[in-house]
């Protein structure tokens, strides 16, 4: 296992131990192409999770952050950490001049956000994050349909996430007293960005919380996005609603072109059109195939970059767009105003 990457993973409960269970096994085993030499978590418990399904040394097994990395070389480090400690992970890896695979957000704020941003590019070391919906099979099939360039132009698209998670404020785990644009819809706006090829120009929110829902910020929001292509998008999202109709990996997009309406629905991708032959009334589409899909692959495509390959699409440069538009989004939700998304992005970027 000498000549491949090495990494220490930061955080092996709550998600961490699904990187453990699902992501890993695979990625890290005898066949696999990266080397997991450690594991961080302050919870001794959580260690379970790695001796268990990585087959680490428990002897790999740390508390301290510094101690695992003076004690173990790597190439990066894999932090899966609650976003409000974002920043001081990244901060310690780049005491120790390494690059960083993280979970999304950047962080929990913009300005957090524009700090590690900052922090990276200065210490010119190399950055991702998993911002994993996005590059879901079916996502992904309804993105390589649009810019095949078969449909024609995009000029306009919907997407919708709506579901019933009341019951969050019951669980310390969830994002019980988060907006709801901070704690569901940064997949949905990175999503949103990749159907219609290009970053957002200007955003404008209306957010809420309804009286029955017991969240302490707002649960709801309807949200219009101009791109800087002229695409326009419309988002709704609720996480107080009675009924679940569009949740986590089950999105709804629907994409207005030039030639076809594309609609993703339930993880079935369908073509609609009126103009006649050769663009069907209606049709469902198979989904694209590769071998893996979301974690796994944005795994192997870190790896890869870190060995000398191309920087991969999640890379920091495009998901700071994605922060951007997501805190444009509060901001507008909660002024009124209509926030032009790049100067909202320059203008914490030049903060010291």
């Amino acid at each position: 296992m000498a000549g491949k990457v090495k990494f220490i993973l930061l955080g092996a409960g709550g998600f961490g131990a699904v990187w453990c269970q699902k992501y890993l096994p695979d990625l890290t085993g005898e066949n696999g192409i990266a080397e997991l030499v450690a594991v961080v978590d302050i919870n001794p418990e959580a260690h379970r999770n790695a001796i268990q399904y990585l087959k680490l040394d428990p002897a790999q097994c740390y508390t301290d952050i510094r101690k695992a990395l003076q004690d173990n070389p790597c190439d990066f480090v894999a932090i899966v950490l609650p976003a409000h400690l974002h920043e001081y992970a990244v901060d310690i890896a780049l005491e120790y001049d390494k690059h960083i695979l993280m979970e999304k957000p950047i962080a929990d704020t913009m300005e957090g956000s524009a700090s590690i941003y900052r922090k990276v590019k200065q210490a010119g070391k190399k950055m991702a994050i998993t911002s994993s919906h996005r590059y879901d099979q079916d996502k992904q099939t309804l993105q390589r349909m649009i810019h095949s360039g078969a449909y024609g132009q995009p000029h306009y698209l919907v997407g919708r996430f709506t579901c019933n998670n009341r019951s969050a404020v019951s669980d310390p785990s969830a994002y019980a007293h988060h907006h709801f644009l901070i704690s569901s819809a940064v997949h949905h706006f990175d999503i949103i960005r990749t159907l219609a090829g290009a970053n957002a120009r200007t955003v404008y929110t209306q957010s809420w919380n309804p009286v029955w829902a017991p969240f302490k910020e707002h649960s709801a929001a309807l949200v219009n996005i101009e791109l800087d292509n002229g695409v326009r998008a419309f988002f709704e999202g609720s996480k107080s609603n009675a009924t679940e109709l569009n949740g986590w990996t089950n999105d709804y997009f629907r994409v207005e072109c030039e030639y076809a309406t594309l609609e993703l629905d339930h993880r079935q991708v369908t073509v609609r059109s009126d103009l006649g032959f050769p663009h069907p009334s209606s049709a469902e589409m198979p989904l694209a195939e590769q071998r893996t899909w979301t974690h796994p692959w944005l795994i192997e495509l870190f790896v890869d970059w870190v060995e000398g390959g191309e920087a991969p699409p999640n890379n920091i440069d495009d998901h700071i767009q994605c922060t951007a538009l997501q805190f444009a989004a509060i901001e507008s939700g909660l002024t009124g105003n209509v926030v032009d998304v790049q100067s909202f992005l320059e203008r914490h970027l030049q903060q010291t």
